[in-house]
């Protein structure tokens, strides 16, 4: 269990007829940002219930910092943003996290040190004083983050973390979640956000069902296989049958092309031979398969 912050084997959790999480397997390595995905009613949420002790599964088990979901030896060690969250209106700001501060049971000084300086992390440095029910959206997202961030957690739990934020403070997010990898804290993130988990995270595991449908590295989810699209002049369909060498033309018409390749090497190949096929080449981009695609793939998949 060393190595391992969080691990579920065969977790179940069944809510009279309905089953919200099924047979679910999967392991995150201590230091990791790992990526959790699926559509509304999944299962995600359940599962990060289940893992904080909120919520009892029904079979199986799971190991978060080598203990059982909701021991305290573990809670002490997590920092964990819900995506839905209600906090007290009529607390200020610094004494939200000061009262949060105490329940972790940190000493006095060390909050005194710590309160300010996670408020200016999160631009709210000169809100210490403003009540939490006069925040906006934007804020108290930004003071839920730093409540997550409050004791130096070693696991940080994140559903939906940029909910709310505006490009800036989406970016401060993934900027905060990268500090994080360094500081070699574990993150477990949900954000149907893709671009921003795939910018961010180095394994993802994608839930359909309740069950884990893919999970893996992005090189691993998206193979080597490449989209490379051609703006060129004189693209006639007997240079396009000739581009099929290479690999399969999804789509074309005089000016640009689309062609599905196993890998970059191709690339000089393909530029040389619409040079000599008489087509003046204005660019050729590779592109592999976003996280995106992959997902409404999966998605898709019966």
């Amino acid at each position: 269990m060393n190595g391992t912050a969080i691990e579920t084997i065969g977790l179940r959790k069944q809510f009279g007829a309905t089953i919200a999480v099924d047979s679910l397997s999967l392991s995150v390595g201590r230091g990791e940002v790992f990526g959790f995905l699926g559509p509304n009613g999944s299962g995600k949420t359940t599962t990060i219930k289940m893992l904080l002790g909120l919520v009892h599964p029904s079979a199986g088990r799971a190991h978060v910092l080598g203990h059982a979901p909701g021991e305290p030896a573990a809670m002490g060690r997590i920092g964990f943003l819900p995506e839905h969250f209600r906090f007290p209106p009529w607390l200020k700001a610094a004494e939200f996290l000061d009262h949060h501060g105490r329940l972790y049971g940190m000493p006095p000084e060390r909050r005194r040190r710590r309160i300010p300086e996670l408020l200016d992390r999160m631009g709210l440095g000169d809100r210490a004083g403003t009540k939490l029910g006069e925040f906006s959206k934007g804020m108290s997202q930004r003071i839920g983050l730093a409540q997550a961030l409050l004791n130096d957690p070693e696991l940080v739990i994140l559903d939906e973390p940029t909910s709310g934020l505006d490009p800036l403070g989406r970016r401060q997010v993934m900027e905060m979640i990268r500090e994080l990898r360094r500081g070699g804290v574990t993150v477990f993130l949900n954000s149907h956000l893709l671009g921003e988990v795939e910018s961010t995270c180095e394994r993802v595991g994608v839930i359909k069902n309740g069950r884990v449908a893919r999970i893996g590295t992005l090189d691993e989810l998206t193979g080597p296989r490449l989209e490379v699209e051609v703006h060129a002049s004189a693209l006639t369909p007997e240079l396009l049958r000739r581009l099929e060498r290479w690999g399969r033309v999804a789509r074309a018409d005089s000016e640009s092309a689309s062609l599905i390749v196993d890998d970059r090497e191709s690339l000089p190949a393909i530029s040389a031979a619409l040079i000599e096929g008489g087509a003046r080449l204005y660019s050729i981009h590779p592109r592999r398969m976003s996280l995106e695609e992959l997902f409404l793939r999966i998605m898709e998949e019966t």
